[in-house]
């Protein structure tokens, strides 16, 4: 039996052991006439030198350069007796003698072999097996064909399913032994599911399996049959990427998982996964220097591939300008496939700014705007307006990159009046992309007022607001966030279009209520009513009608109860609703229904609680600015009391007359007042709430806030009552401190006034008398304020005695 004549030790690592063992694994004894005096092996290529001695050919012929190198004479390495000749004979006898004894031994031994190579036998006579396979295919590329012959690689094949985990390795070895520069022993082991089974063993949690199988893989790919054939086993090139990137991998495991990959890059398919998986620069490299029809394939899969920004960066820097000159000038297929390409790379905005310095935009809007016999399909128009949507929301400033040799720019009045056109006289698809471009211009502040400009002369504006109408859902959010860019710019124009359009404002309206959570849409279409003229009464008025002002007061009041939880579109949602809600605290003089509104839903009590909404500097200055509105409206709301006629006594005894009763009375506007019917701000407890917001960082806040204080002290008003109430409130220093911050011109304007009307008390007038910063800032405002500034400026140095009042000594001037 094979266990009692091979030799036990299988450690796959001792050629020592593997000598040992082969000489004893002889059927037939060995002459000594067969074995080389100085390897102690079995000769392969037998030599005789002049002296009748015979040696291996590689043995001798290494002691007779010794002998020469070292400067000794040349001598028999047996007698040691000095030889005339190097000369060499070939022993041709001893040769086919030691080969017929050889393959007679081997044919035994290789039957032995066979029947050690069973799943079910003991794993020491299966590990000798294998090992004395890799022994006869390392010494002869010939006996590789004798394997193949003696049917041994299917059996090998088995030992794959062994329980041992020596065994499989050594059978993963032995494969690749068997395999290694033999075309024919590929082949074969490639037949059935021989390959999908090595590239399970990539994925064994063992190192060694892996190894083996990664190395075995490697041998097979270096043929070009195979290539195909392991890149079809599902999940192999996912894996080999994987082990590219694996820091956890043996350096010589990795190596070879990439010298795989890279001799599996001849077929596109293979190509086309690494790419999937996250390995490019293959299908790059094949798009910047393959053939014609190779980058046309090539630019097909990248156009379906799902890629990473950074990785899109990438390709752009890689292989976005060879993508441009296809576009430019390849055939209709070409074309096709690069812009499905650009589509791909162009959608984040690091990567279409390559793209942009690469130099796409000209050609690109050459595309849209070809006629004759380059115009472009439908389709692939619609790709490259999407592009060019992509590209114009980068970010760049588009007045500055020139489109062509006339010098234009993308937002020059001729391309603004095409791309107008073409919005008007395509499909919805491309519609909406041309109107995501304009999106993206107006939402530049360097080309906004170009494209203004261009709009206005076009005499689009009412086409623009139809699309408000749209039934198509991406079409009408790029329309109401076109408007809403646009209308900071062209608010009157835009108020116009609405308030003259059947159903658009309704559609707007109708938008914002939808109860979904709160979507971009909304957050647009609030953004566009938001920012529409306050005072256009009509406009205001007609959303009275469509009953606006109540719908946006239950989507705030929703939103403070959390009914209505935060996305990403809450912030400007809520900041628009309250804009459109102050709206109607700009008309309250001209419009009952609007005082009846703001009483109805007691407005003035929301704003006052929205005050205090911390980190939402829109929210508190919108409503600081609505309650200014309300309360400058109170003295014409408040309910004076009735003086009863004087009696005929009382009309000539003043003894007889009954003083009014003034118990109850407003103490800043002498009437009878509250927070619900007249807005008063001191009985709705407001001042002090305002008064906190003149130390806001934000300096439109503390505007806002110090703007509604003024009305307590405003005409009209008991001034003297209202200061006391500033006082009272602990407000005359910080509003001190707002003109000697000096932020603003229009606060230090809005600050004077407010410090006049102060320093009309004597008692703070000789407070802040002595204050050095207060009348150098007064002085400064009356030295450099406008007109009316300096002259309110000169009052209040003349209540501080800064600037002698001459009213007393000429009392009869002016």
């Amino acid at each position: 039996m094979m266990s009692g004549s091979w030799d036990g030790n299988n450690d796959p690592g001792s050629q020592s052991d593997d000598s040992l063992l082969f000489e004893r694994l002889h059927i037939e004894p060995i002459y000594d006439a067969f074995v080389c005096p100085l390897t102690k092996q079995v000769m392969r290529d037998p030599v005789t030198s002049e002296n009748g001695q015979t040696f291996e050919r590689e043995a001798i012929e290494k002691w007779f350069k010794e002998c020469k190198e070292s400067g000794r004479k040349l001598v028999c390495p047996l007698t040691l007796r000095e030889l005339k000749s190097a000369e060499l004979n070939p022993s041709l006898a001893l040769r086919n003698t030691i080969e017929e004894w050889t393959a007679r031994n081997e044919a035994v031994q290789l039957d032995m072999a066979r029947r050690s190579l069973n799943t079910a036998g003991p794993e020491k006579e299966a590990l000798m097996a294998l090992r004395y396979v890799q022994h006869i295919c390392r010494r002869s590329r010939s006996n590789k064909h004798i394997v193949r012959s003696a049917g041994l690689i299917p059996m090998i094949v088995d030992m794959l399913k062994s329980s041992s985990r020596k065994v499989r390795c050594r059978a993963l070895e032995t494969l690749r032994i068997v395999v290694e520069g033999d075309d024919e022993n590929k082949e074969l082991l490639a037949e059935g599911d021989t390959v999908r089974t090595v590239v399970k063993f990539l994925s064994h949690e063992l190192s060694k399996e892996r190894e083996e199988a990664v190395s075995l893989l490697y041998e097979l790919s270096t043929s070009e049959t195979l290539c195909e054939k392991i890149g079809s086993v599902n999940g192999s090139i996912l894996i080999l990427v994987g082990m590219t990137s694996s820091k956890s991998e043996d350096v010589s495991t990795v190596e070879k998982a990439d010298k795989t990959l890279e001799n599996l890059e001849k077929y596109e398919n293979n190509v086309r996964q690494m790419a999937e998986n996250g390995r490019l620069q293959p299908l790059l490299t094949h798009l910047l220097e393959g053939p014609p029809e190779t980058k046309l394939s090539m630019a097909g899969i990248l156009g379906e591939l799902v890629l990473d920004n950074d990785v899109k960066v990438f390709v752009a820097r890689t292989v976005g300008a060879s993508l441009i000159d296809i576009m430019k000038s390849g055939n209709m297929q070409s074309r096709e496939a690069a812009l499905k390409a650009l589509n791909q790379i162009s959608s984040c905005e690091p990567s279409a700014k390559v793209l942009l310095e690469a130099g796409i935009l000209s050609p690109l809007v050459n595309d849209l705007f070809a006629v004759g016999p380059h115009l472009l399909p439908t389709r692939l128009k619609e790709i490259s307006a999407t592009i060019l949507a992509s590209v114009v929301n980068s970010g760049e400033d588009f007045d500055m990159i020139p489109l062509g040799p006339d010098d234009q720019t993308l937002v020059s009045e001729d391309i603004v009046h095409k791309l107008l056109h073409l919005i008007s006289n395509t499909g919805p698809a491309i519609e909406c992309k041309l109107l995501q471009v304009l999106v993206g211009l107006a939402s530049s502040p360097t080309t906004v007022l170009s494209l203004v400009s261009a709009i206005k002369s076009s005499g689009a504006t009412i086409s623009l607001v139809q699309f408000i109408e749209a039934p198509q859902k991406d079409l009408r959010l790029a329309s109401i966030k076109l408007l809403q860019n646009l209308s900071p710019h062209m608010g009157p124009e835009l108020a116009d279009a609405l308030r003259g359009s059947v159903g658009q404002l309704s559609s707007l309206v109708k938008v914002i209520s939808e109860n979904i959570g709160i979507t971009e849409e909304q957050a647009a279409a609030v953004g566009l009513l938001a920012d529409l003229p306050e005072r256009d009464l009509s406009l205001t008025r007609q959303l009275l009608d469509e009953g606006a002002f109540l719908m946006a007061i239950s989507k705030v009041i929703a939103i403070r109860q959390g009914e209505i939880r935060g996305t990403r579109f809450v912030t400007p949602f809520l900041e628009g609703l309250m804009k459109i809600v102050a709206r109607v605290t700009y008309v309250l003089a001209d419009e009952p229904d609007a005082v009846a509104l703001c009483r109805d839903q007691n407005l003035a009590a929301l704003f006052i609680e929205l005050l205090q909404t911390n980190g939402l500097d829109t929210v508190q200055m919108v409503s600081a600015i609505a309650l200014e509105n309300l309360s400058l409206e109170s003295k014409n709301l408040t309910k004076l009391p009735e003086i009863p006629e004087p009696t005929f006594c009382a009309s000539f005894f003043s003894c007889f007359s009954k003083p009014p009763d003034t118990s109850g009375l407003c103490r800043i506007h002498r009437g009878r007042c509250s927070l619900k019917e007249t807005f008063c701000l001191y009985e709705g407890q407001a001042v002090l709430k305002l008064v906190a917001l003149l130390d806001h960082t934000n300096v439109n806040v503390v505007e806002a806030a110090l703007a509604a204080l003024c009305t307590v002290i405003d005409d009209g008003v008991d001034i003297e009552q209202g200061v006391m109430v500033l006082c009272e409130a602990e407000g005359v220093k910080p509003i001190l401190d707002v003109l000697l911050e000096k932020r603003t011109d229009n606060l230090r304007r809005r600050a004077v006034w407010a410090v006049e009307r102060l320093l009309r008390t004597d008692d703070i007038a000789y407070e802040v008398s002595g204050d050095q910063n207060l009348s150098t800032a007064l002085v400064d405002a009356f030295q450099h304020g406008d007109y009316r500034t300096r002259q309110i400026a000169e009052r209040a140095l003349k209540h501080v005695d800064k600037i002698p009042n001459f009213s007393g000594i000429f009392p009869n001037m002016g």
